[in-house]
């Protein structure tokens, strides 16, 4: 999955009050897209050396370390010369053959999008602080401290004999389907929220579920929590025809376009093609 990039090291640890270093990773993003360094076609991440403009004065914010070499969040204008540097959208993430600045990329990208919508505080509305000593912003008014929002979400590979289930969601192009998923509401365990995720979204009742695995996805700042389920596949397919266009079942070496490998759903996809799906927890059967 996208966040495995051995032999290549990611830490997340904050390091609280570090400078911007010469060899350090610029992380500049405009829009949806991101400012990487190119030699034809070749992409990789600039480094504060390349911009003299970059100094103590310049708005940074240490995000974390790739291979040991710290990434900041560079919010100022750069000066950018063209021929050497080139904004890429942000789902060029998907074919990249760096899975290293692959991940990077858009784990920067979450953490640029939950500063930008917490410069202000939302009880009082005066303009928050970086904290000092951990990654979170605080309101110098009311002093209310923020941090970083991840939301739970459900993921779930829906089996029934040598059969999977698989759903296109109304905004997927072409002819494009993956698992059904979706955010966990609040007062639910990842169960209920499963079961009431399936029923709700292609009308079957579900048992027998099992953890799978999960996979933190920057994209839409979620967590996704990879289970297992079983349904009757005689069970009449309803879809909400909101969120998802159509649902079916399909067997192995007859599945439609799908997720890659990138994401758990195409990593959960991929497994029960090879007929090696199984879940990696307890046993659960939840009623709703």
């Amino acid at each position: 999955m996208i966040q495995d990039i051995f032999p290549h090291r990611f830490n997340n640890q904050y390091i609280a009050n570090l400078p911007i270093g010469e060899n350090d990773f610029v992380l500049h993003y405009h829009d949806n897209s991101l400012l990487m360094k190119t030699d034809g076609e070749a992409l990789e991440l600039p480094r504060k050396s390349d911009f003299p403009e970059i100094t103590k004065r310049t708005e940074s914010t240490f995000l974390f370390t790739l291979d040991d070499v710290p990434c900041f969040l560079v919010w100022d204008d750069l000066k950018v010369d063209y021929s050497l540097f080139t904004y890429q959208e942000i789902s060029f993430f998907r074919t990249i053959e760096q899975p290293e600045i692959a991940w990077v990329s858009i784990a920067g990208f979450h953490l640029m999008n939950w500063y930008t919508q917490n410069r202000f505080c939302g009880k009082c509305g005066s303009r928050t602080e970086h904290k000092s000593n951990e990654r979170a912003v605080v309101c110098p008014n009311c002093h209310i401290t923020v941090y970083p929002k991840i939301s739970p979400a459900i993921i779930v590979a829906i089996v029934s004999g040598d059969k999977l289930l698989l759903a296109r969601n109304a905004n997927f192009r072409g002819n494009w389907f993956s698992l059904v998923a979706g955010y966990v509401d609040v007062g639910e365990t990842l169960e209920e929220a499963l079961a009431r995720e399936v029923k709700e979204e292609v009308g079957l009742d579900v048992t027998n579920i099992q953890y799978y695995k999960s996979q933190p996805w920057p994209l839409s700042g979620s967590m996704m929590i990879g289970f297992v389920a079983e349904a009757d596949e005689h069970q009449p397919i309803r879809v909400d025809g909101n969120e998802i266009a159509e649902a079916a079942w399909f067997s192995r070496g007859h599945l439609p376009n799908h997720s890659s490998t990138i994401s758990i759903a195409g990593e959960m996809i991929a497994q029960f093609e090879k007929g090696e799906l199984q879940g990696c927890g307890e046993v659960k059967k939840v009623r709703v």
